[in-house]
């Protein structure tokens, strides 16, 4: 740079204009801004300066729309080129330029002016988050045909990237818990969706004893650079910001970057994050994902060319549980990455395969025939309505001709995006004069779902999350989360359950698995309600027997002898039922009752033996309830074959093991062990009525 010339800097954000003043300030380097806010003496002192050859000032700051808009500031700028005072053009955040790229800013279009203007400047265009098609284009608008392009990888080694799925609509106290815990007394960003956003969310920090101040474009300039200081010089631990705070951000020690929303685009989220762990040290990037965030972000991009797809992408980043979230990223700066570099430092990489593969063809047709339904009698549905109805809540008229689900409403929300990421729903917009509203229909592969041979397949995580309101995060990771786990790679059939993960039909399974499933299978009672026939899925069966053995000791007449009498109560629960069922039902309160008096009088002087000899009408019943037994077994030997033929024999032998399991008294039968049990409470009855 010569002595008396100066470097034209165009960028796009007040923010990043006054950061990096704020730095060539702190090592001697003159530099000025002009833009928007500047005062009518600060911009008659810069505009003199352009064309003074004892210029006091190297670097002049200025905003794209000042180009496009400022006549007075192009012909000063034409002056400087002709004395030869203009030595170079900076265009920083050059991706803005292309409409593809995810800042897309209409003033920086008309940037090729510039070059056809001042020829012989050589001009340098500047971006972190700029794909290989955003590059070409940016070389169109800026009119320079053959340039000279340095790239570097998009790894940064320090920082672990980490999503967690919302536990509520309102994230802010797990923000306010992380930062007073695992970052107390560390500068960081928490970035938001709305200005409103940034003032409600930053309010709530300092409530919760945080040092937090909001950023967002409505504030006035000055309110702007006090919070910007503040939080440069260590007054404040955390600014509450929109993207107007963000591109260019040069803190060195920002130790964390939390998206209390998640961003529009991967390349967004990429450059917000990237304001973290600038001296190298470990730092942590964290999105809090929700289901509702899509479609409020959705209804603000609808009007961008790439917008749906560049949400979509991120919204699969924050789906994905089985890619290394550099990886995902990768794709999208064109460039190949190998796993194993990521050196556990993201959330997948670190916690291995922690998911199954889940098939989830039978809600995605149910969920799909509800939309489908809905727009038949020309209603509209949002994402939540279709949650609601899906799980039972709202329009009655829908419900009943639907077949609801009782799955959780986490995994409720991610089947519906699955469907949406993957063409089985669509969007549907609708403009009003005040807000945009998104809706959902059936998609270009939605009527697959009528192929009985197509499937949809998801992978999902094995552990379920369980919120710890009291607990404190100590590191980088979703050790927080307790849950229930699956056995690894496993490819599972959710099943309608209030705990989803506990009745799954499992397809892939290995041996130490199912041996342990056996055993927990012998303990295990299952309340299963009585279904009706149209409701029942034949692949799905359930079988519980309890057989439980109680000594009592009865007294015989004066002598103190005592009798050692075995209590064998038999529970066969199926999925059908019959009048003899009923009748086995209506016998099983009587014996409770029965024991309970027994154990509670004392004047019983005989207890009747095995060989009591029973009514006509004792054998009758234990006779009926003897061929029911039968017609049960029978019947769950047939279902099982029919059924669950092609399946696994692990399936078959999980499925007959509450079978095997039956352990009676040596020869003893269920008839014998029925006609005794009916024996003692007939005796007792009389005895009783005494």
């Amino acid at each position: 740079m010569s002595p008396s010339g100066f470097t034209l800097v165009i960028a796009p954000l007040v923010s990043l204009m006054e950061d990096q003043l704020m730095y060539l300030k702190s090592i001697g380097v003159s530099a000025v801004t002009l833009n928007a806010s500047s005062s009518k003496e600060d911009s008659k002192y810069v505009m003199a300066g352009m064309t003074d050859k004892n210029s006091p000032f190297k670097l002049l700051y200025v905003t794209p729309e000042k180009i496009a808009k400022s006549k007075l500031l192009m012909s000063k700028l034409e002056k400087a080129y002709n004395m030869g005072l203009l030595e170079r053009i900076a265009v920083d955040e050059v991706h803005c330029c292309s409409q593809w790229g995810h800042d897309f800013r209409p003033d920086y279009k008309l940037l090729g002016i510039l070059k056809r203007q001042f020829p012989k400047v050589p001009l340098v265009g500047l971006t972190a988050t700029a794909t290989s098609n955003i590059l070409k284009d940016c070389q169109k608008i800026l009119c320079v045909p053959d340039p000279v392009t340095l790239t570097a990888p998009f790894n940064r080694h320090n920082l672990y990237y980490e999503v967690r799925i919302k536990s509520s609509e309102d994230s802010t106290k797990d923000i306010a818990a992380l930062i007073k815990g695992r970052y107390k007394d560390q500068s960081g960003i928490v970035y938001v969706f709305s200005q409103k956003d940034a003032e409600v969310v930053s309010t709530d920090l300092r409530q919760k004893g945080i040092l937090a101040q909001p950023y967002h474009a409505n504030m006035e300039p000055r309110d702007k650079t006090m919070v910007h200081h503040q939080w440069s010089s260590k007054k404040i631990q955390v600014v509450v910001a929109t993207v107007a705070f963000g591109m260019g951000i040069d803190k060195a020690d920002v130790r964390f970057v939390i998206h209390h929303t998640i961003s529009k685009s991967i390349e967004n989220y990429y450059q917000e994050s990237g304001r973290a762990g600038r001296d190298d040290r470990p730092a942590d990037c964290i999105v809090f994902y929700g289901f509702m965030d899509i479609f409020r972000l959705s209804t603000m991009v609808v009007m961008e060319n790439t917008g749906q797809q560049k949400l979509q992408n991120m919204v699969a980043y924050c789906q994905n549980v089985d890619r290394c979230r550099r990886a995902m990223m990768a794709v999208h700066f064109d460039e190949v990455w190998e796993d194993d570099d990521c050196n556990q430092m993201c959330d997948v990489c670190r916690h291995g395969n922690d998911y199954v593969t889940m098939d989830i063809t039978k809600h995605a047709s149910e969920v799909v025939k509800l939309v489908e339904l809905a727009g038949s009698v020309d209603e509209k549905m949002t994402p939540l309505k279709v949650c609601d109805t899906w799980m039972g809540k709202g329009n009655a008229k829908l419900r009943k001709m639907i077949k609801t689900t009782v799955l959780s409403r986490q995994e409720v929300e991610s089947i519906i995006v699955h469907l949406l990421l993957h063409g089985y729903f669509s969007e549907d917009f609708s403009f009003t004069p005040y807000t945009t509203y998104f809706y959902l229909k059936a998609g270009r592969k939605a009527a697959l779902l009528k192929n009985e041979s197509h499937s949809v397949t998801m992978k999902m995580k094995r552990k379920v999350p369980t919120p710890s309101p009291g607990r404190q995060s100590g590191s980088a990771s979703s050790d927080d989360q307790s849950a229930a786990e699956l056995p690894e790679g496993a490819i599972a059939t959710l099943n309608d359950n209030s705990d989803p993960y506990r009745n799954i039909k499992l397809i892939k399974i290995n041996k130490d698995q199912q041996n342990q499933e056996r055993r927990l299978s012998q303990n295990q009672v299952d309340s299963t309600p009585i279904q009706t026939p149209e409701n029942i899925q034949p692949p799905v069966i359930e079988v519980d027997v309890e057989v439980s053995s109680q000594k009592q000791n009865c007294a015989v007449g004066n002598e103190g002898k005592a009798h050692n009498n075995e209590d064998v109560k038999i529970n066969l629960k199926c999925k059908s039922v019959s009048p003899k069922r009923r009748r086995k039902q209506i016998a099983s309160p009587a014996s409770s009752h029965i024991s309970k008096t027994g154990h509670s009088k004392s004047g019983l002087t005989n207890c009747p033996s095995e060989a009591s000899i029973i009514s006509a009408t004792a054998i009758e019943e234990l006779s009926d309830l003897r061929v029911y037994y039968n017609k049960q077994l029978r019947q769950i030997n047939y279902i099982s074959h029919e059924h669950l033929q092609n399946s696994s024999s692990g399936m078959l032998t999980c499925i007959r093991e509450p079978l095997r399991s039956l352990r009676l008294p040596s020869s003893t039968t269920i008839a014998k062990s029925a006609r005794n049990l009916w024996t003692r409470v007939s005796m007792r009855r009389k005895l009783i009525q005494r």
